[in-house]
C-alpha cells in the first residue's frame, strides 16, 4: 500500500526510535492478549458476586464494556504470563483498541495496570484523560505524558505505545508517531513478583475505563507498529483480538444491540412527513426516488433504494443577489434548516444569507462585507459559524468570523481577523484540533505574502495564530485525508510576474505543514479533491496563462492528477480544456460520479457554457451536459428531501441560478 512507502519517504524527517536493547525473555516473544484473560467463558456469564462485562457493538465492531464493581475481578497474577522468571521485559509494546464517548473534565481512567499486591504500588500503568496519554511506570509513579490527544470522540481508535530505554513511542491509528525522547531510560527490569494486571482499572473502582475495549496486547521484545501497519481500518488495527468479540453473537438484550423499532408498522405515501421521536420506527415510501425509508426519530434513512441515474438538468430558480457574486456556500442549521450565503462585491447591503423555504431560497439576513470573495461555514464545539474572506476594507484589512445566535436566529460578529486581500477560507480537525486556513492573495501589489494557519484555542475560544506558509497570489486552500495523512493544498495564481508557476500540496508533520509536492499550475484558482472507490484525484482549476508578449491565454488546459501508488505523488491523469476555470465541484448522483466546472472567460466573452463530466472508468470525465452561464464564478451541489440542485453565481452579474437534477 502507498501509506507504508510513504513513511519511507518522511523517514528522513521523523525520528521513529527502535528496540534495540537485549532481554533474556521470561515468556515466548509472542502477543500476550491481556483481555482475554480476564474474560468469563461467555459474555452472558457474570463473573463472581454478579460482576462482570458486557459485549457492546457500536460502529460497526464489537469491545467489551466493563461493568462498575469489576474492577477486582477482571485481573489475573502477572505469574500466568511471566512463567519462565519474574522479570518484566526491558522492551515492549502495548497495543490497545478502545473507543470513548466522553471522558469527564481533570478525569483519567485506567486502561490497564500492574499493581503489587502487598502495599498496593503501581508497577505499570496505562491511563487516558480529557488530552492527554499518561504511560506510568516503576514503583515510583513515573508518568509518561503524550499531550494534545483528544481520543473521546465516539470513535474507534488503535494505540500502540513501544518502550525502549530512552524512548517512549505512541503511534495513533497508523499514523505519524509521537516520540518522547527520556532524560532517564525507562526501568530496563523489574520484579513482577505477587503482582497482578487489572484491566480497565487501577484495583479499585475509581477512575474505572467507562469505554469499549477491544484489544489488549503486550507484546514483549520488539515494536508492534510494523505488525500492525498500514492497514486497510487503521483505526481497528490488530494484533489479537478476542474469540469471543469475532466468534459470539450479540446478545438480543444488550441496549446497543437490540432493535428498537417495535411500534406498529406503517407506510406513508406521498410528501416528506415529518420524522421525529413520535414516529421513530415508521416506514415512508419515496416516490420521488423510489426508495423505502426509516425514521430514525430525526431523519429518514433509506432502507431499499433503487440506484438513480442523471437524465438532464433544468433551469429551476433565477436568484437575484444585491451585487456581483463571487461565492455561494450552502449549509444546514439544526432545527433551522437548509442556508446559503452569497458573498457580493459591494459593501452595502453587503452578503446575503437565503433560506430554502417553500422549494426556493428568499433571503433571510444581509451581513455587512467588504467586497467579499468566500464564504466557509464550520461547526466547532456544538456552535455554527461562517468566516467570510473580505478583500477590501477601509483602514486595516479584517476578515469576520460570524457565530450563529440561537436566540436571535441570526449570525452575529464573533472574531476579526487580519488578512490581505483574502479570497478563501479552508476548515479543517487533525487529531482533535481545529484549524482555520487564510488564503491570502496580495498586499497592496505584493503576491508574495504569507497566508496563514490559525488554530482554535479551546481555553480562549478564539482562533489563534498557528503556523504561515509563504504563496503567491494564493486563491484557494483544499484541506484532504489519505488513510491517516493529512493535506493541504494551495493554488497559487501569480507571482508578480507570471501565472505559470507552481502551487504547492503540503502534509502535516510533527504538528506542521511541509511541502510534499510541487505541481505545475497556470494561474491556478481552485482544488477539487475526490475519491472513487480506492482511488485519489485532485483536479486543479487553471485560469489563465499571462505571456510577456502577446495576449493572454484563457482557453487552456485544467488537469486532473491521480495519487499513484508506487511513486507515492500525484501524477497527470487527465486534461480538459477549460475557459479561465475558477472552480470545480465534484458530486454523485446514485452510483455515477461528476465534475462541473465553472467556465467564466474566454478572452472576449462572459456568456460561455460551463459543463459537466461524467466518470466513464478507463475514459476518464467526459463531457454530458453544457449550462449556459455567465462570469460563473463558483458551483456548489446540495440536496433536499425531494430531489438534488446545482447553484452557480455569476462574478459579472447579480443574478445567480439553481438548476434542478432531473433523475431516472
Amino acid at each position: 500500500m502507498w501509506t507504508s512507502k510513504l513513511l519511507l519517504l518522511l523517514g528522513a524527517l521523523i525520528c521513529s526510535p527502535y528496540l534495540a536493547h537485549t532481554w533474556t525473555p521470561c515468556t515466548d516473544l509472542l502477543p500476550l492478549d491481556l483481555l482475554s484473560r480476564v474474560l468469563p467463558a461467555q459474555t452472558g456469564v457474570l463473573l463472581p458476586h454478579g460482576r462482570g462485562v458486557r459485549m457492546v457493538q457500536s460502529r460497526g465492531s464489537r469491545g467489551f464494556q466493563l461493568v462498575a464493581a469489576a474492577a477486582r475481578s477482571l485481573s489475573f497474577p502477572a505469574s500466568h504470563i511471566f512463567t519462565n522468571c519474574e522479570t518484566f521485559p526491558g522492551e515492549y509494546s502495548i497495543v490497545v483498541t478502545l473507543k470513548i464517548k466522553q471522558l469527564a473534565e481533570r478525569r483519567s481512567e485506567y486502561i490497564f495496570s500492574l499493581v503489587q499486591e502487598e502495599g498496593d504500588r503501581l508497577l505499570l500503568g496505562l491511563r487516558v484523560s480529557e488530552e492527554r496519554v499518561n504511560f506510568l511506570v516503576g514503583a515510583g509513579g513515573r508518568r509518561l505524558s503524550f499531550r494534545g490527544i483528544r481520543l473521546a470522540d465516539g470513535h474507534w481508535h488503535t494505540l500502540v505505545l513501544a518502550v525502549s530505554g530512552h524512548y517512549a513511542t505512541l503511534t495513533i491509528d497508523c499514523g505519524l508517531p509521537l516520540d518522547l525522547v527520556l532524560d532517564q531510560p525507562v526501568p530496563s527490569s523489574f520484579s513482577t513478583r505477587r503482582s497482578r494486571f487489572y484491566v480497565g482499572s487501577r484495583r479499585r473502582g475509581k477512575d474505572r475505563f467507562s469505554g469499549l475495549l477491544r484489544q489488549l496486547v503486550l507484546l514483549p521484545g520488539s515494536d508492534a507498529t510494523p505488525r500492525l501497519c498500514p492497514a486497510s481500518k487503521p483505526q481497528l488495527a490488530e494484533l489479537s483480538v478476542p474469540e469471543l468479540l469475532v466468534t459470539t453473537p450479540l446478545l438480543p438484550d444488550q441496549p446497543e444491540s437490540a432493535f428498537t423499532y417495535e411500534a406498529e408498522v406503517r407506510v406513508t405515501l406521498g410528501a416528506v412527513p415529518l420524522c421525529s421521536p413520535g414516529v421513530e420506527g415508521q416506514l415512508w415510501f419515496n416516490p420521488l426516488r423510489r426508495d423505502l425509508q426509516m425514521c430514525d426519530g430525526h431523519t429518514w434513512t433509506p432502507l431499499m433504494q433503487r440506484p438513480q441515474r442523471l437524465d438532464y438538468v433544468e433551469d429551476y430558480q433565477d436568484l437575484l443577489t444585491s451585487s456581483e457574486t463571487f461565492d455561494v456556500e450552502v449549509f444546514s442549521i439544526p432545527r433551522e434548516g437548509l442556508f446559503m450565503a452569497a458573498a457580493n462585491r459591494d459593501a452595502h447591503p453587503g452578503s446575503g444569507l437565503f433560506q430554502w423555504m417553500d422549494g426556493r431560497f428568499q433571503l433571510y439576513q444581509n451581513i455587512s462585507t467588504q467586497e467579499a470573495r468566500a464564504w466557509k461555514h464550520f461547526t466547532l464545539e456544538g456552535q455554527v459559524f461562517l468566516v467570510v474572506a473580505n478583500s477590501r476594507e477601509a483602514g486595516s484589512e479584517l476578515s469576520i468570523i460570524y457565530r450563529w445566535s440561537v436566540a436571535w436566529r441570526r449570525f452575529l460578529w464573533y472574531q476579526s481577523l487580519t488578512t490581505h486581500s483574502a479570497l478563501d477560507w479552508e476548515f479543517f480537525t487533525i487529531h482533535n484540533h481545529s484549524f482555520l486556513a487564510v488564503a491570502n492573495h496580495r498586499r497592496d501589489s505584493n503576491h508574495n505574502i504569507h497566508s496563514v494557519i490559525y488554530c482554535w484555542n479551546p481555553n480562549s475560544k478564539l482562533f489563534e495564530v498557528n503556523q504561515t506558509i509563504p504563496t503567491s497570489g494564493a486563491y484557494d486552500w483544499e484541506f484532504f485525508r489519505v488513510g491517516p495523512y493529512h493535506f493541504l493544498a494551495v493554488a497559487n495564481t501569480f507571482d508578480g510576474h507570471s501565472t505559470s508557476i507552481t502551487s504547492t500540496i503540503y502534509v502535516w508533520v510533527e504538528s506542521r505543514f511541509i511541502p510534499f509536492q510541487h505541481i505545475p499550475t497556470d494561474g491556478a484558482t481552485d482544488w477539487e479533491m475526490f475519491q472513487i472507490g480506492e482511488r485519489y484525484f485532485l483536479a486543479v482549476a487553471n485560469s489563465q496563462r499571462v505571456l510577456r508578449h502577446g495576449p493572454s491565454l484563457y482557453s487552456i488546459n485544467s488537469t486532473i492528477y491521480e495519487l499513484n501508488s508506487l511513486t507515492h505523488t500525484f501524477i497527470r491523469f487527465q486534461d480538459l480544456l477549460t475557459h479561465s476555470a475558477v472552480d470545480w465541484e465534484f458530486f454523485s448522483v446514485g452510483d455515477e460520479s461528476f465534475l462541473v466546472v465553472a467556465n467564466s472567460h474566454d478572452g472576449s466573452s462572459y456568456n460561455l457554457n460551463s459543463v459537466i463530466y461524467r466518470w466513464q472508468g478507463y475514459e476518464g470525465f467526459v463531457p454530458v451536459h453544457s449550462l449556459p452561464t455567465f462570469g460563473c464564478r463558483d458551483w456548489e451541489v446540495f440536496s433536499t428531501n425531494s430531489s438534488s440542485y446545482l447553484v452557480y453565481s455569476s462574478a459579472t452579474s447579480r443574478l445567480s441560478k439553481v438548476f434542478r437534477l432531473k433523475t431516472y
